[in-house]
């Protein structure tokens, strides 16, 4: 069996510990900015201004790092 890396994972996982800024696109358009808190198969739990936003995975479109503060 190989040992495949999950690229979605590793992505979030090294937003995660880095403690990045992070621009969320939806389906709708809608931009989300904040800080990824957690994350699992099916949500990512963003934090933006002091406040937490539990996203669907299924509702995203992309996600980039933000500009370095």
């Amino acid at each position: 069996m190989t040992n495949k890396i999950n690229l979605q994972d590793a992505f979030l996982e090294a937003l995660k510990k880095a403690k990045a800024a992070v621009n969320i696109y939806l389906l709708n358009g809608v931009k989300l900015q904040g800080i990824v808190k957690d994350y699992d198969n099916f949500t990512v739990l963003l934090k933006s201004q002091e406040k937490e936003q539990l996203i669907y995975k299924h509702a995203i479109s992309t996600i980039q790092e933000g500009e370095k503060e």
